[in-house]
């Protein structure tokens, strides 16, 4: 059953499928909002408690529910000035050394660095990675680990497969072939690299530059000099997908807590400075 899953993606109209529900997702009709959002929060059973708009009828759309805010007190960052902060709520599906300039994706299935992020995927050989799944009741607003300063992004077409530990292991090199956008900082600990990885139904990635709109239809690479403060929001997934995030060796230990299927919030601590 799993395999045929996965082939059956491979025949599905990935963008079309993913664009009609797009606009569904951006109406403001009443009916459709109301419709598509009461439906998924049951579905879900998404909670309103932390939300900065505590009511479903607070919001013009379902994009507009889906993407919502927190209240500026639900995630603090952590008290240490020297540990990182989760980028947003999701489960651990992957962490570990980066080898061979490779990075794990399931049993038997590795995928190279530059082939995931290009030049923005250099100089992270020995390093560490975390690779964290966005559930659709999670909160799907993207912020930055640690304070740093937005050097360039690289934005790539693709497939829209969707990411879950099924396609991940009978996919292979899924993360190569969906679309994403790679992001690369600079800190004080050296570079990091944080990529958004698109999904099936994802109708786009946002980020809070300016810059190529998701999905994409050519490689993009852009420049740019953006400092971010650690929790800043750099952007958000229009429906969600998975973020992962990149350290350069010897300077991040992840946090020993962290292990597969792990929850983890957005502020939540989930690695220290060495």
């Amino acid at each position: 059953m799993s395999k045929h899953f996965a082939s059956l993606q491979k025949a599905l109209p990935q963008h079309l499928l993913s664009r009609f529900v797009g606009r569904l997702a951006q109406s403001q009709n009443p009916k459709i909002r109301a419709i598509f959002i009461e439906q998924f929060a049951r579905a879900y059973d998404v909670s309103l408690a932390e939300a900065e708009r505590k009511k479903f009828s607070d919001y013009s759309s379902f994009n507009d529910f889906f993407t919502r805010a927190l209240d500026p007190s639900a995630r603090p960052m952590p008290d240490a000035v020297n540990e990182l902060a989760s980028p947003v709520d999701g489960c651990i599906s992957q962490l570990g050394a980066i080898t061979e300039e490779q990075l794990f994706q399931a049993k038997g299935q590795r995928y190279a660095l530059r082939g995931l992020a290009g030049e923005a995927g250099k100089d992270f050989e020995g390093g560490n990675f975390c690779t964290i799944y966005l559930a659709p009741s999670d909160y799907h607003r993207i912020h930055l680990p640690y304070a740093g300063t937005l050097t360039h992004s690289i934005a790539y077409p693709g497939a829209l497969f969707s990411v879950n530990g099924i396609t991940e292991q009978y996919i292979e090199g899924l993360f190569l072939r969906n679309e994403r956008l790679a992001c690369r900082f600079e800190t004080n600990f050296g570079p990091m690299l944080i990529v958004l990885v698109g999904a099936l139904i994802v109708a786009s990635i946002e980020t809070v530059w300016p810059g190529p709109t998701s999905p994409y239809q050519t490689m993009q690479i852009n420049k740019h000099n953006l400092p971010f403060e650690r929790g800043a929001e750099i952007g958000r997934f229009l429906l969600g997908s998975t973020v992962i995030c990149c350290f350069p060796r010897g300077a991040v230990q992840l946090k020993r807590s962290l292990q597969l299927g792990s929850r983890v919030r957005m502020g939540e601590a989930i690695g220290d400075l060495l």
